[in-house]
């Protein structure tokens, strides 16, 4: 079976459930985990699964076109700017950035309710 291979890019209060919900999944391939702060409780669910983490997300993001889609969960627009500038200087037009507000709508959507995010920064 072919799986949509995912990165995930924040692994606190947004990223964790998320990261569970892709764990469940059996047509997912996590392949990789970055936040900046290493105590966060998805980093400690990636590193139990067997799944590689990065202090740096921009080390996630090397992985080029090996990640179909990157989810930004961080509510930081210089960690989006900064994977636009490097997929752009890469010439990779394969890897899809995911915004968290989707990844927030995807949630919802499977829990029938509207979940909170920390974040207030939308903009894209």
């Amino acid at each position: 079976m072919q799986k949509i291979r995912i990165g995930v890019i924040g692994a606190g209060e947004t990223g964790t459930p998320l990261l569970q919900q892709l764990l469940d999944a059996s047509f997912v391939e996590v392949v990789g985990v970055a936040d900046l702060n290493q105590e966060m409780p998805g980093i400690a669910l990636a590193r139990a699964r067997g799944i590689p983490t990065y202090a740096d997300c921009m080390e996630l993001a090397k992985l080029g076109p090996a990640i179909d889609i990157l989810i930004d969960v961080t509510g930081v627009p210089k960690v989006r700017d900064l994977l636009r500038a490097h997929f752009q200087s890469t010439d990779n037009h394969h890897t899809i950035i995911m915004h968290e507000l989707i990844a927030v709508l995807m949630m919802s959507l499977s829990k029938n309710e509207l979940v909170s995010s920390k974040h207030n920064q939308v903009d894209y």
